[in-house]
């Protein structure tokens, strides 16, 4: 059985509450339940964290490694800043698909710049929650 890996950054435990007009109004918690109920229709589990801290963020990659067959990551603000990050992603052989609810390129300039797009397997972005359910399908239909 097919297994994956939904991780989730900084901030996006405030989804429904945060910025509805650029995050829109559904919370972490309903993206979780509606990703879980499309992957295990496919027969496949999907595990889910959120944290606000980088290193957690790192270990979770990390231990991905043999443990999951894709990772889903929306990043936040991590994606513009973090080297760290793309050193864990490339250091694994698992495939990530990036994910932003957002349109990143229609908002202000320093998120125009992904450091973890080059090492990631592709990216969602723009799509609001439905490119959580993308990432997974590009996944799942494989």
């Amino acid at each position: 059985m097919k297994r994956y890996l939904l991780l989730n950054g900084p901030n996006l435990n405030r989804l429904g509450q945060r910025e509805p007009d650029v995050y829109g109004s559904e919370t972490l918690t309903d993206i979780e339940q509606s990703l879980t109920e499309l992957v295990e229709s496919y027969g496949c589990k999907l595990a889910s964290h959120q944290s606000n801290h980088e290193g957690k963020l790192i270990d979770w990659i990390h231990e991905a490694e043999g443990n999951y067959d894709g990772i889903i990551f929306n990043p936040g603000a991590y994606t513009h800043t973090s080297i760290a990050l793309r050193d864990a992603i490339s250091s694994v052989s698992v495939p990530v698909i990036e994910v932003h609810i957002s349109n990143v390129y229609k908002r202000e300039s320093f998120r125009h710049t992904s450091l973890l797009a080059p090492v990631c397997f592709g990216q969602v972005v723009g799509l609001g929650s439905k490119g959580y359910k993308l990432a997974a399908l590009a996944f799942l239909q494989e």
